[in-house]
């Protein structure tokens, strides 16, 4: 039997006899066209590698990253395709510096050598274990095949959570985990046999999907710290198509509330405050220490001819975790009325320091609005920062923040307009984002171009989520629900 080490030896002198040789590469001044772009990002400490590939016609790639306090990748082929253990050592070594990153690219005309960029490697760690997200094909009315998927931030594994091949004609959506721990979380099953999935402490229960009280699902969710609570909105939601250039869709409520459940009692607890006649209420969320509750508000319409004129604000009121109990007092955050935009998809940062938003023109469903963009506001000057660097001339929503309160990810339509996809940024001590990078695929230029899929609904998860997708599916298809009551 041939000694390992002689296999080793050959092995690698068949590879470096693959590389060819860079000759008379011409110099270009600018950066490479390279897909996806990855010039000048900044990138956490165990993120997968960052494969690209020429963004035109080429026949190879050469690409040399060297780190500037130490260690050295090359490769060529057909794409940059890095070893996995090589990138993370190298990211490790240069944590808080850059990698410095050549590229030659071979066409039909020789050797083009472009100008040198720099990947930095972030002082701030992105300690969650990987991304929970809905990936959907395209359709408005008719659920082709979709699901809840789970990836690994370090490597380029995605597996399903739960498909809706397994519970046929439903559709899975809004996993949503109590920051970021796989130990608590809800989605929301649409369907014959609709539900609200609700994993906490070890057991898995199915709410009724539809509830009389209120005249609707349970949707939107977002978990109190403490575990016990998780607040909701329920909403008559109708969509409309344009008929104009660059807009598509358009969602919006005849109505909708905001509510808390308490999983220890199965309550909905109901509030006049956060059901009102006239205005629409959404998306709640929970403060980083459970005593406030912040969702957005809008005046009803004249449904579907004034959808344009539907802008939300931000409010907050006070939630006694100990009782079960509401503020007596709604406070405005951000006035729609007097700003002209409209907000939604508020998100706190875990340490309280930030609540990320989206503004749009009109409505809340932003994910649609090519308009939208990121912005912070500041808790304790009420502030509004735009993160400039983030954003882009495309629908940017759909974001939720790491544990750490630095990374987060999100979605945007920049790369052709049609699909969302997912993109992960930093904010600094100055609510200063970095350039966002495409999350990373094993060959990117296959992976992206061979899907029909949008992602949404991301969010980060601590560790791999446990689910026996077989018997959820089951349970789902089953009549069997926990009542709850209104109190």
């Amino acid at each position: 039997m041939m000694d390992k080490r002689w296999i080793l030896i050959m092995l690698t002198f068949l590879l470096a006899a693959c590389q060819e040789e860079v000759k008379n590469a011409k110099g270009v001044d600018g950066l490479p066209p390279i897909f996806p772009d990855y010039t000048e990002v900044t990138v956490p400490v165990g993120i997968a590698p960052l494969n690209f590939c020429s963004a035109g016609e080429s026949e190879c790639l050469d690409v040399v990253l060297k780190g500037d306090n130490g260690g050295e990748m090359h490769v060529q082929g057909a794409y940059a395709d890095f070893d996995a253990d090589e990138w993370h050592r190298l990211l490790e070594a240069n944590k808080g510096g850059r990698l410095v990153c050549t590229v030659c690219i071979k066409t039909k005309d020789g050797w083009m050598r472009y100008r040198d960029f720099a990947i930095y490697v972030s002082d701030y760690p992105l300690e969650d274990y990987g991304l929970t997200y809905r990936k959907i094909a395209p359709g408005y009315e008719v659920y082709s095949k979709m699901g809840l998927y789970e990836r690994e931030l370090a490597t380029f594994d995605e597996r399903a959570i739960i498909e809706n091949t397994q519970v046929p004609g439903m559709c899975v959506n809004c996993h949503t985990p109590n920051r970021t721990n796989p130990d608590q979380y809800v989605f929301h099953v649409r369907g014959g046999h609709g539900a609200t999935l609700v994993h906490r402490e070890g057991t898995t229960e199915l709410l009724q999907a539809l509830n009389d009280s209120l005249k609707g699902s349970m949707v939107y969710p977002y978990w109190h710290p403490s575990g016990r609570y998780c607040a909701f909105s329920t909403n008559q939601t109708r969509q409309g198509f344009h008929v104009v250039k660059d807009e598509r869709i358009e969602v919006f409520d005849l109505s909708s509330d905001v509510f808390v459940y308490d999983a220890e009692k199965h309550e909905l607890l109901l509030d006049t405050l956060l059901m009102t006649g006239h205005f629409s209420e959404n998306s709640p969320v929970f403060s980083p220490d459970g005593r406030t509750l912040y969702y957005t508000t809008a005046l009803q319409q004249h449904y579907p001819t004034g959808f344009r004129e539907q802008k939300y604000s931000l409010c907050r009121i006070g939630f006694d975790p100990e009782n079960g109990c509401y503020g007596t007092q709604v406070d405005t955050l951000f006035n729609a009325f007097k700003e002209g935009k409209s907000l939604s998809w508020p998100r706190p940062s875990y340490d309280g320091k930030y609540v990320m938003v989206t503004l749009a023109d009109y409505g809340y469903f932003s994910i649609w609005h090519k308009e939208s963009d990121l912005w912070l506001l500041e808790v304790a000057t009420g502030r509004m920062l735009p993160l400039e660097d983030a954003n882009s001339p495309d629908a940017d929503s759909y974001h939720n923040w790491s544990a750490g309160s630095h990374w987060f990810v999100f979605t945007s339509r920049r790369e052709n307009g049609l699909y969302s996809l997912l993109y992960l940024s930093c904010v600094d001590e100055e609510g200063r984002a970095t350039k966002p990078f495409l999350l990373p695929q094993k060959n990117p230029k296959v992976y992206y171009q061979n899907s029909v899929y949008s992602y949404n609904t991301p969010d980060f998860t601590s560790r791999s989520v446990e689910l026996d997708s077989r018997k959820a599916a089951r349970a789902i298809e089953s009549v069997e629900r926990v009542p709850v009551r209104v109190r």
